[in-house]
């Protein structure tokens, strides 16, 4: 919102959370249809609707096409539209703090919505070859095939565990919940990082996760979510205004606000 009355428009922007009991997952179609009836522009859509979203929508972008997760939908005259910003707010984040990082090699954990976006963009980024990890074999493999189509069945792979190939990999792209809140811990053995690796984390709240502690205490390369979720939020803002929002202004803003938070 100090974005908008920066550039001069009135917006509302509300949350909706299915955790606090504002609506209910099997209404996710519902609550988008009343939105879209209310004349919002749009919602933007987190963990763990970022797949379930598709089903409810008219037509997708071709990012989204791709790499099948959503998390931003626009109402038009066309209909209820779904994009992906995560990707393109991933890959800013990564180009500004960590330029020049080895992309040989990348291991990255979670194959869900998020972790879908974010396998794109790195390698989109250029990324030679990018290991999965999830629990979730099936989801693991879906992706897998999804990412083959784009980029070639050579630069992607599969692990059977996170600790047969982070011993050879450049670096660590985290992209489960694991180290949120209501999540609390690790997504790794802490011990399987060096000091070598560069490591990327989405998670936002909290800003330093026990993992991006432990790779900053050992001599890592880091750069948490804060970048992501500020630059996806802007490509957001941009679809849903048709305005392009100062980007830094944006990020201080959110730097001010955790530090309160915090």
């Amino acid at each position: 919102m100090e974005e908008a009355e920066a550039l001069g428009l009135e917006l509302n922007y509300r949350l909706f959370d299915a955790g606090h009991g504002d609506f209910a997952a099997k209404d996710l179609g519902a609550l988008l249809d009343r939105l879209a009836a209310e004349g919002y522009a749009g919602v933007n859509v987190t963990h763990p609707f970022k797949q379930d979203v598709l089903a409810h929508l008219d037509a997708v972008s071709a990012d989204v096409e791709a790499l099948g997760a959503v998390n931003t939908v626009v109402f038009s005259e066309g209909g209820k539209i779904g994009h992906n910003t995560d990707w393109m707010g991933w890959s800013k984040g990564f180009l500004k703090f960590l330029p020049g990082a080895g992309l040989d090699h990348a291991l990255l954990l979670g194959a869900g919505g998020a972790g879908s976006a974010v396998a794109f963009a790195a390698l989109k980024l250029g990324v030679g070859k990018l290991t999965l990890f999830d629990i979730d074999t099936d989801q693991t493999r879906d992706l897998a095939g999804k990412l083959a189509k784009t980029f070639g069945p050579d630069r992607i792979a599969v692990a059977a565990t996170a600790a047969e190939v982070i011993g050879t990999a450049d670096g660590l792209i985290n992209t489960t919940p694991i180290g949120m809140a209501q999540y609390p811990g690790a997504p790794i053995d802490l011990h399987l990082l060096r000091p070598n690796m560069w490591v990327a984390e989405v998670i936002y709240f909290p800003l330093e996760t026990p993992l991006l502690a432990h790779a900053r205490r050992i001599g890592c390369r880091t750069v948490g979510g804060g970048p992501m979720v500020v630059y996806q939020a802007a490509e957001a803002f941009c679809l849903f205004t048709g305005v392009r929002p100062d980007e830094e202004r944006m990020f201080q803003a959110f730097t001010r606000s955790t530090v309160i938070e915090a």
